[in-house]
């Protein structure tokens, strides 16, 4: 028996409740990091056409854009990760890495700790899938995550309305944030949601964020990272002690390395993103033509506003955006509810629905 079918039975076991998954899992996991250790290491572009030119024209130093960090590896199919506003991307998916190398290199985006540019950030993207194809005639998967997906519907907008077209083989957005609306309602004045009252007095221009505030924020962040742990049980049936002690202390790393100003120009960033609703045209639909799947947690409701437009839009009219796109929620049956992008957490429940994905997307290239 493989290893990969040893994985599923072990996880249709524990659904029985006929055997204890965790430590197997851990085992698992751990097997698969000694025979693909993590080699991360900078990513240094030989295309950077589109940036120079934002830079040029908008007057940007390369901290105003993001860190790229890549590890190689052989498969066809590389995957380019786009993360939430903390913490870096390698802590975010983590859990999930294991698939995604065996599909091909992966790509982390870390944003700066002290600025943000979306226009810069975009130019980016342009250049590192110009350069895949140029180089070895790969095209990527983007894997956006919560505010990541922000950033990826505005960078499929101005593609569209620069007349062009999108050159990726597919789409995952867990948890999308793709405009302020998401997380505070317009005309709100006391949020209702966590993230929400964290990041209101970083919205209003004429109000100076505080370093009071910016560590409230920090706590916010903190908290909704350690609650998802669930008193760190979900870690520890999935990782070595090691492991859980280097992962939490790179979290909170991550979550401090973020200064004043980083912090308030990239939640401004996502205050002028449209909301979907805004450009249900034909003018800009559809915005890709890629496979494409949505996954929303089962409670979003300690960050997502309950009249989000991102969730109405992509709960009700996703394939309007992306004509080949599932959209489904993923839920924990038995267990503590999904969190708003929970992939450390809940990584067992959003890896079956990432895993077909990938899956039909081999099967679509063999087709």
């Amino acid at each position: 028996m493989t290893t990969q079918r040893l994985f599923h039975s072990l996880q249709h076991l524990a659904a029985l409740g006929q055997a204890p998954v965790k430590p197997f899992r851990t085992l698992w996991r751990t097997a698969g990091h000694r025979l693909r250790p993590p080699r991360v290491s900078a990513h240094s572009p030989s295309v950077e056409r589109a940036q120079n030119h934002v830079r040029q024209t908008h007057g940007l130093g390369r901290n105003a854009g993001a860190t790229i960090l890549v590890e190689e590896h052989r498969g066809g199919t590389p995957t380019i990760v786009l993360g939430g506003f903390v913490p870096h991307v390698p802590e975010q998916v983590y859990l999930l890495r294991d698939l995604l190398v065996k599909q091909g290199s992966l790509y982390y985006f870390n944003y700066p700790p002290d600025s943000f540019s979306v226009e810069l950030i975009c130019a980016q993207l342009d250049d590192l899938i110009e350069e895949l194809a140029e180089s070895a005639d790969r095209i990527p998967v983007i894997f956006a995550v919560s505010f990541g997906a922000g950033l990826v519907l505005e960078w499929l907008k101005r593609a569209r309305r620069r007349g062009g077209a999108s050159r990726i083989r597919g789409l995952v957005m867990v948890s999308p944030v793709t405009c302020i609306e998401d997380l505070l309602p317009p005309g709100t004045s006391k949020p209702t949601t966590l993230l929400g009252r964290a990041i209101k007095p970083y919205v209003d221009e004429s109000d100076a964020v505080s370093g009071v505030q910016i560590e409230r924020s920090r706590a916010v962040f903190s908290k909704m990272f350690e609650a998802g742990a669930q008193n760190g049980a979900a870690l520890r049936g999935l990782l070595t002690p090691r492991e859980v002690a280097t992962l939490i202390t790179a979290v909170r790393c991550s979550i401090q390395s973020v200064t004043e100003t980083g912090a308030v120009a990239r939640v401004r960033s996502l205050r002028d993103f449209e909301p979907p609703n805004a450009y249900f045209s034909q003018v800009l639909l559809p915005l890709c033509l890629a496979p494409t799947l949505i996954l929303y947690a089962e409670k979003e409701s300690a960050v997502l506003a309950e009249h989000a437009p991102s969730v109405f839009v992509f709960q009700t009219a996703h394939r309007a955006y992306f004509p080949h796109s599932v959209c489904q929620t993923v839920t924990n049956p038995g267990g503590g509810p999904v969190q708003h992008a929970s992939l450390l957490f809940h990584s067992a429940n959003f890896l079956p629905p990432i895993s077909r994905f990938y899956r039909q997307l081999k099967k679509r290239e063999t087709t």
